[in-house]
């Protein structure tokens, strides 16, 4: 499998730190990302100087890139650019970059603060990490109807906290008014020019998509691990949907970490001209062949902690190969599971799967048997409730709020991850059941019978639509868009939370449905024919793949990243929202698939099988690779059992 990601995933810790004058990378080493802020109710306010009010629907671009050694960063570092994104087209060309910032490295590594003035970057004490603070920002200059500000600097004092002396560079998450353009940047405590603001009017792309609603951000510490090989933070955005001041986690849209640095790790350059080279650990290599691409083969023995890098500048390129039993985890890159997959569980007859929007949480069913719940993303199960005919579940985001129905039984809910169940409605032929992010709307269907909705968590339900052979249902993340899919039937969509509905297509032998997030982006299955996608709510689909038995399909939120299982056959994915397709695992009789928010998590079921996951990774072993163009740059790190992780990386990476 070949797979190409841009670097301009919505990460918003990059976009609150960069394009509000702050700084940052995973772990200061440099390489990072691009984000875009959706102008919908927030504006942001540069730090570098005074920011100009960009126009109604322009976005703020941020790019991270890697600055090589030279006049702005004596060891290299970071170059921080950001600027509205005029043309419009997802990309922040050279002319529309309105502040540039740098951050640069110490002679160890780690990270530097940011450059005063423009280019003359501050080089960090060896060993010293970013760190980052965020504080509430009164109604001002600084923001016209409050919001937060963001401080970044160097822990010179190595005690863990940002005092203010440290601080060196502060940035501005101002809450947007409804309807009223964005207030212009502040001036800032840098040199350069603050990025522009973005206006505070309605949209409907990403987390953003009510008026008036104000951005939350908060900071966890995150413990020494996958994430963070030696501890650091965690970072979590998003938009205060039921405007309790509070960042709940079904309002998390964005998550990010910044990392500590290694402790005690030397770091060294290596210009490589050849085509190959065996890399060491704590080591970065300068493909610079202009004619072949550089093969960087990955340290057979490496310590947890261990760093690799490789930036490109020939016009060759370079691969990242690994040896027998290594993967990368590309979470960080953008990536998609579905490359490798690991069995759990027990054989049983299982029907159903959810996950919770970052996919630690999942919750199963098996026909004639319990409801199985895990909290560490599918290695280990605990049973829950009685035996029972169990037919489908679904999920809040936080896998807090779950539903279950019962075929030819009733509906069960849970308000505390699977501990304890109430039953609701009547004995029905549930076929299949779906919910909000926040667990507060249900929607269900009969099988030859009617659809029903419950907007209070599933105390209560009302019948809708008519009686049809319902196969599937889903939902968007509000509850507010439902699509349903009838066996033999059509399609049918809603756009009032199941009031009316609206058919759709043709008629088919659907089997199953899936929604993005803002239900703009669709797929359904046809069980005797192909998958079939719709990117404008189902008013017009797109037939892919090969006439296939389809049975189950699955989308991340934002409908780009798609699994679709076959019954009997493999599990394919998508990651250009259906376009293309790509086989994964033995054949097997799948029967239900369900996937985190971002696509880096997935978890399949096999009909008198086990439980399988699969986390983003490139191939395991030989087969597996990162390739990268000249100016593209990566950072990994080693985190044992043969898996790296990338901390950050620039550029158009092509993963495989």
């Amino acid at each position: 499998m070949r797979t190409t990601y841009s670097s301009i995933p919505a990460l918003m810790l990059f976009l609150l730190l960069s394009a509000c004058g702050g700084g940052g990378g995973s772990d200061g080493s440099g390489l990072a990302t691009m984000a875009a802020l959706a102008t919908a109710g927030t504006s942001t306010a540069g730090s570098g100087g005074t920011g100009t009010s960009t126009s109604a629907g322009v976005k703020t671009l941020v790019s991270v890139n890697a600055e090589a050694l030279g006049a702005n960063c004596a060891n290299g570092g970071v170059r921080i650019e950001a600027g509205p994104d005029s043309d419009g087209d997802g990309v922040l060309a050279v002319s529309e970059v309105g502040s540039t910032q740098y951050l640069c490295h110490g002679v160890g590594g780690a990270p530097g603060t940011l450059g005063a003035d423009g280019p003359s970057g501050m080089a960090g004490s060896n060993g010293l990490n970013a760190l980052v603070s965020m504080r509430y920002e009164p109604s001002g200059a600084n923001c016209a109807v409050g919001g937060k500000a963001i401080d970044a600097g160097v822990d010179g004092n190595t005690n863990g906290l940002l005092d203010a002396a440290e601080v060196g560079s502060t940035g501005y998450v101002c809450n947007g008014t409804p309807g009223m353009n964005g207030s212009d940047g502040a001036n800032g405590v840098d040199g350069t020019n603050g990025s522009d603001g973005t206006n505070g009017t309605d949209g409907s792309n990403g987390v953003d998509g009510a008026a008036g609603l104000n951005t939350l951000v908060r900071m966890l510490s995150e413990s020494a691990g996958v994430n963070c090989v030696s501890g650091g933070s965690k970072v979590e955005a998003g938009l205060d949907s039921n405007r309790n001041g509070v960042l709940d986690a079904s309002e998390v849209g964005a998550t990010n970490y910044i990392c500590n640095s290694t402790p005690g790790a030397a770091f060294a350059w290596v210009d490589v001209t050849g085509t190959s080279v065996q890399a060491e650990s704590n080591t970065g290599y300068i493909a610079r062949n202009e004619a072949a691409q550089v093969v960087v083969t990955l340290p057979s023995n490496p310590a947890i902690g261990d760093v690799v890098r490789v930036s490109g500048a020939g016009l060759g390129g370079w691969r990242i190969a690994q040896n027998a039993g290594q993967s990368v985890y590309t979470k960080n890159l953008g990536g998609m599971a579905g490359a490798t997959w690991t069995a759990h569980e027990s054989n049983r007859y299982w029907r159903a799967v959810a996950s919770s929007a970052d996919g630690s949480k999942l919750v199963a069913v098996a026909y004639s048997g319990q409801i199985y719940t895990s909290a560490d993303s599918g290695v280990n199960w605990t049973p829950r409730e009685s035996n029972r005919e169990w037919g489908s579940v679904a999920s809040s985001a936080d896998g807090t709020r779950l539903a279950a129905a019962v075929y030819t039984g009733q509906i069960y809910t849970s308000s505390d991850s699977g501990a304890t169940w109430t039953a609701r409605e009547s004995n029905r032929s549930w076929r299949a059941i779906a919910s909000s992010a926040d667990g507060s709307k249900l929607v269900a269907v009969v099988d030859s019978g009617q659809i029903y909705t419950s907007s209070d968590s599933g105390a209560t339900w009302t019948a809708r639509e008519s009686n049809r052979s319902w196969r599937a249902i889903a939902s968007s993340a509000d509850g507010s868009k439902l699509v349903a899919v009838a066996y033999s039937g059509q399609i049918y969509t809603s756009t009032d939370s199941g009031v009316s509905w609206t058919p759709r297509e043709s008629n088919r032998s659907w089997m199953s449905v899936a929604s993005s997030a803002d239900g703009g982006k669709l797929v359904a299955a046809d069980t005797f024919g192909q998958i079939y996608t719709s990117g404008d709510g189902g008013a017009r689909w797109t037939a892919h793949e090969s006439d296939r038995e389809w049975w189950s399909v699955a989308s991340s939120a934002d409908g780009v990243k798609l699994v679709a299982l076959v019954f009997p056959g493999q599990i394919y994915t998508s990651d250009d929202s259906g376009a293309s397709w790509t086989a994964h695992e033995s054949p097997r009789d799948w029967l239900a698939v369900a996937s985190s928010a971002d696509g880096s998590k997935l978890a399949a079921l096999v009909t008198e099988g086990q439980i399988y996951t699969s986390i983003a990774s490139t191939i395991l072993g030989t087969g597996g690779s990162i390739s990268g163009a000249s100016s593209d740059a990566i950072e990994l790190q080693y985190v044992g059992n043969g898996m790296f992780t990338a901390l950050s990386h620039q550029g158009r990476l092509t993963i495989q």
